[in-house]
């Protein structure tokens, strides 16, 4: 056990360092050598735990969440001379807040997500929904940065349900949001809805 957390401990002191340069490492360009997995896991709800206790400190988990990478469908911590994985439970971020905004002069919208970061929706950060098959029940999410999406908490998702409209999609209609000129779907009209 005293590995795993001279491991942790050793890892926050590189973070901590990566981070002094301002804005987020670039993660995406360091290759250091894996050095096996620590008990970490970002649970559903965005929550970070290690070895099975909440991560309380909010400037440690944002501090981690910079140095955050996905490589395939798995995660890693990465720093410029370790890597090393986590578990995530579902995807690392949730986005807590929404706002109505303009980008040059076009109707946006602006989330905030769990960690602090600041997303607008448009082509490089698209908004997605997952039906679930047998009911429908959809389960949104936006792009972050590098492969790293945000699911959408609910009661955000409420909110651009109370702004959505209607738009046909071939021979489908479709409630949805607009956000830098692109129409994002989030929901199939159920037929009857509408005529």
């Amino acid at each position: 056990m005293t590995d795993k957390k001279d491991r942790a401990g050793g890892l926050l002191e590189q973070v901590a360092e990566a981070s002094k340069k301002g804005g987020l490492p670039p993660v995406h360009k360091w290759n250091p050598p894996f050095c096996g997995d620590i008990d970490m896991v970002i649970k559903r709800d965005g929550s970070w735990h290690y070895m099975n206790s909440p991560i309380g400190r909010e400037r440690m988990v944002r501090l981690f969440s910079t140095v955050l990478r996905r490589d395939d469908d798995d995660y890693f911590l990465v720093t410029p001379v370790e890597k090393v994985g986590i578990q995530v439970e579902d995807v690392p971020f949730v986005a807590i807040s929404v706002e109505a905004i303009e980008v040059d002069g076009q109707p946006a919208l602006k989330f905030v997500t769990n960690v602090g970061d600041e997303v607008v929706i448009d082509c490089a950060h698209p908004l997605r929904v997952e039906l679930a098959p047998d009911t429908e029940e959809p389960a949104p999410y936006i792009l972050v940065r590098d492969r790293l999406e945000a699911r959408i908490h609910r009661n955000v998702f409420y909110e651009l349900v109370g702004i959505a409209e209607v738009h046909s999609m071939g021979k489908t209609k479709w409630y949805g949001v607009e956000s830098c000129g692109e129409f994002y779907p989030i929901a199939p009209v159920p037929s009857g809805d509408l005529d």
